[in-house]
């Protein structure tokens, strides 16, 4: 008798499949006022830093720490609003509107760049090329964020990325479907790759729900 397959295991929502770490991210946010760094902690789910915040007005917040970013720092000059940020300047933890939070460019190392701006908007051009016009109130930090260097550390033994995927609640390792048994995956039982059509429709069940989903089209496109 087969087991249950991989794509029914997820869908069920178990722990195995859950970093459990979203309730214990720090918020981050923005004041309208300046502050002073008072520390730089790691927090579980995040690839960058955060630096713990004191404001001028008795607040205290979290914000994404920046390369070079020390404690005693003060803030009131690399948080700044869009439209007083120069062309060309890499930022991070950009918000989306005004006063809604970081929200773009989070991730260690990623950073975007204003294109051009005006009165009204202001172009600004993301890691993947894509250019979005935005608020010239929102706000973001100057710099690129601590963190980039963490893919050019090696694993070096499996037993370390193992740690790190579960508590990321990442599937690690992972088999390739057609390298299973025919009970054990659709595409399992084949020695030459997969011998079904790989399209499924989007009311498949769980168990059948894998391969292209719903695809509108299949194979090369024509030149």
């Amino acid at each position: 008798m087969g087991k249950r397959i991989i794509a029914q295991r997820r869908g069920r929502g178990t722990s195995t499949y859950r970093s459990g770490k979203g309730n214990f991210m720090r918020r981050l946010s923005y004041a309208n006022v300046g502050g002073v760094v008072r520390d730089i902690v790691h927090d579980p789910g995040r690839t960058a830093p955060v630096a713990v915040i004191d404001y001028l007005d008795g607040s205290r917040g979290n914000i994404l720490a920046k390369e070079g970013l020390a404690v005693n720092d003060s803030t009131q000059e690399i948080v700044l609003p869009l439209a007083q940020i120069p062309e060309s300047r890499p930022i991070f933890a950009i918000e989306s509107t005004p006063n809604s939070g970081p929200t773009f460019c989070r991730s260690g190392g990623s950073f975007a760049m204003i294109v051009s701006k005006d009165k009204k908007s202001c172009v600004v051009q993301f890691p993947s090329k894509k250019t979005k016009a935005l608020n010239p109130a929102c706000r973001a930090i100057l710099g690129v964020p601590a963190g980039s260097g963490r893919q050019e550390k090696p694993w070096v033994k499996a037993g370390n990325r193992w740690i790190v995927m579960h508590r990321r609640g990442k599937l690690y390792p992972r088999t390739s479907a057609n390298a299973m048994n025919a009970v054990d995956h659709p595409f399992g039982g084949s020695y030459s790759g997969v011998n079904k059509p790989k399209t499924v429709s989007r009311n498949a069940p769980p168990g059948r729900k894998v391969g292209s989903i719903a695809a509108k089209r299949t194979g090369r496109k024509k030149r």
